[in-house]
């Protein structure tokens, strides 16, 4: 059996504050928010930004923003809004 959980974080500070708690005494990072705790539970960690940016009426912006995300383990807000933002 397997489980995931997913967290959606207010800001960058909690998101922060979260990730390296859950890594403690083996975790291991993946990609795109996902990391595994030292227990082998997936853990997706999401701010609160990104589902506004994902789900945009501005297709080629959200997809900037996807674009982006899979270059990132832990999100980073501020390189997400740079990418979502570009022309």
């Amino acid at each position: 059996m397997a489980a995931s959980i997913s967290v959606l974080t207010e800001d960058q500070a909690e998101t922060d504050d979260l990730w390296p708690k859950l890594l403690e005494n083996g975790g291991a990072e993946s990609r795109c928010g996902w990391l595994v705790d030292r227990f082998g539970v997936s853990w997706q960690i999401i701010p609160k930004a990104l589902p506004r940016m994902m789900d945009a009426d501005d297709k080629d912006a959200a997809m900037r923003a996807r674009k982006a995300i899979m270059k990132m383990a832990k999100i980073d807000i501020f390189e997400l809004e740079i990418a979502f933002s570009r022309k």
